[in-house]
């Protein structure tokens, strides 16, 4: 697990963002077990009740699912997993709107500055 963490940001939501990209792109798929609240505190040297706010926060949100002494697993509901990719793209959408807006681009100029930089990259 490789997470840059931030100043902004709890780091417990970090934790949570990393999984839903690692849910996103395919590297968490349904159902698969995933490290313990001290592996991953551990793992991310970060202290294991931030692990656990994390854990509590991606189970209110039902993407991991935790039963007596099993390891907790990424959700196999299709929906939840198909909004996860939804949700991130939403938000990095936003952000990249509400930074470029003040600047008054013409929608079809940046549309095509988008699909250049993104082919490009």
């Amino acid at each position: 697990m490789n997470i840059s963490f931030n100043n902004r940001d709890p780091v417990y939501l970090q934790v949570v963002r990393y999984f839903k990209e690692q849910i996103a792109n395919g590297a968490l798929e349904a159902g698969q077990d995933i490290p313990s609240r001290r592996e991953l505190a551990a793992m991310l040297k970060i202290n294991p009740n931030t692990a656990q706010k994390a854990y509590k926060e991606m189970e209110d949100q039902n993407l991991i699912h935790t039963e007596r002494n099993f390891p907790s697993r990424i959700t196999t509901d299709t929906n939840i997993l198909n909004s996860v990719r939804e949700e991130l793209l939403t938000e990095a959408v936003d952000s990249f709107l509400t930074s470029v807006k003040h600047i008054n681009v013409p929608l079809d100029e940046l549309l095509n500055l988008i699909k250049n930089k993104y082919h490009s990259s």
